[in-house]
């Protein structure tokens, strides 16, 4: 696989989805937790998500439950945290493993893409964000830390490459 357009997921409701429904759009995919100390996270997220969806520019969440088991809820209970807690309104995936034997193919790829700091591939905590071209290529990894606001200037020099 040389795309993460070749790669299929499943949405929160259990349904597949193509990430070939995403070419030609710009992604921040993140791995997303409800009970993190980075959940706030999810306000900014839909702030950018919003404020960028127009111009071709989708957030995608991925909740995860390999850290600190904070994110025990399952789809169901998930989608409604995020709608009442945040009002999400970017697409929510099935919970999924970032690292270890049961990876999702879509992070192995993302991680492969981008390692993290001194060529780590392994994701280390919640609400790691992959910033991916209109062309499924990844162009920066952002720590949890990182808030999505901060984003907006590489945000927009993706979308402005067209």
């Amino acid at each position: 696989m040389k795309s993460i357009h070749d790669i299929t997921v499943t949405d929160i409701d259990g349904q597949p989805k193509a990430m070939r429904d995403y070419a030609g759009k710009a992604l921040l995919i993140v791995n997303t937790a409800s009970k993190c100390g980075f959940t706030p996270q999810y306000t900014g997220l839909e702030a950018i998500h919003k404020a960028y969806k127009d111009q071709g520019f989708v957030v995608l969440g991925f909740p995860c439950d390999q850290f600190g088991h904070q994110e025990p809820g399952d789809e169901a209970e998930i989608k409604s945290f995020c709608s009442l807690t945040y009002d999400v309104t970017f697409p929510m995936f099935s919970k999924i493993d970032v690292n270890g034997a049961n990876a999702s193919p879509l992070f192995e790829l993302l991680k492969k893409q981008s390692p993290g700091i001194l060529g780590t591939e392994r994701i280390k905590w919640n609400f790691t964000k992959f910033l991916v071209d209109r062309n499924g290529r990844v162009v920066d990894r952002f720590a949890p830390t990182t808030k999505p606001q901060e984003l907006a200037g590489s945000i927009e020099t993706v979308l402005a490459a067209g």
